[in-house]
């Protein structure tokens, strides 16, 4: 079985994680911006962070066999921060780099005039530069929520096809669908979705235009929530090719048309074997000491 998550914030998980992931079939994966837990006080701590995304978070992710790419974007959480818009200035020139695979996470959180603002500042930056985009939609009034999402969207004049409406439940994906945007899913141990619920979702509305993640933040959480995903799709009688589609052909389908994934597997990569003690990343490694 092959895995990509789509969505999925690994630089809140431990080398543990990275481990479970590969040996649970995960080859590629997709970390989009988002906020730190804490506020943020300037510009630099994204600069800083994105930064990151793009090559100490990829690093360490090749150290254990994952393809590692990200989206970049001003988080609607943030976006109500006046010390953090201005990194929408910012933005542009990381949307040229390798591995940015979309605009993301951008939409609502409280849906307010600031959010308004920056959501559709975003969407006109993924037009420009021909990228998809992440958006988010709210964990409160969600209904309200995503169908504002998808009038901002419309507006905007990006195709419904280069948009994945993220973290959907059964009370709003009927309505992206129509919509004709790209369904995502994030499956968690005992909020927003769990693998039953998405099996059932799935016998309703089809296995096209769904993506299926983990989205494995700081909070309760579990990275290998789109295995037990897969595994209930089995015992549900779905195939494995419709495994193969949800989990790893869809998601493949949604970022290809960024221009930017890489899929090979990564050279001299053996998962019987520690990380490589010589590589390093601006003078840091995975490792701590040396071996026993």
């Amino acid at each position: 079985m092959r895995i990509f998550d789509p969505h999925i914030h690994m630089t809140s998980r431990t080398t543990n994680d990275y481990e479970a992931l590969y040996a649970s079939g995960v080859r590629a994966l997709v970390e989009p911006a988002f906020w730190l837990g804490q506020p943020r006080t300037n510009v630099g701590s994204f600069i800083d962070y994105f930064d990151a995304l793009l090559g100490w978070e990829r690093f360490r992710a090749a150290q254990f066999g994952i393809r590692h790419h990200a989206t970049i974007a001003l988080n609607p959480k943030e976006a109500n921060d006046p010390r953090c818009v201005p990194v929408l200035e910012e933005i542009p020139r990381y949307l040229i780099k390798e591995g940015v695979v979309a605009v993301g996470e951008i939409g609502y959180d409280s849906m307010t005039p600031a959010e308004d603002e920056a959501f559709s500042r975003q969407l006109e930056l993924a037009r420009e530069f021909s990228l998809p985009a992440m958006v988010h939609t709210p964990h409160r009034e969600k209904l309200a929520g995503t169908r504002r999402t998808l009038d901002v969207v419309r507006e905007s004049g990006v195709a419904p096809g280069m948009v994945v409406v993220d973290h959907l439940n059964e009370t709003n994906v009927g309505m992206v669908k129509d919509a004709g945007a790209w369904m995502g899913f994030s499956i968690y141990p005992d909020t927003k979705m769990d693998e039953h619920r998405m099996v059932a979702i799935l016998r309703t509305y089809g296995t096209e235009k769904v993506l299926v993640n983990s989205a494995a933040d700081w909070g309760r959480s579990d990275p290998l929530k789109t295995l037990s995903t897969a595994n209930a799709m089995l015992a549900a009688g779905f195939t494995a090719d419709d495994v193969d589609k949800v989990l790893w052909r869809n998601p493949v389908e949604f970022y290809g048309q960024s221009g930017q994934l890489i899929l090979d597997p990564i050279p001299g990569f053996d998962a019987a074997e520690l990380p490589d003690a010589a590589a390093g990343f601006e003078g840091n490694s995975v490792l701590r000491g040396a071996r026993a």
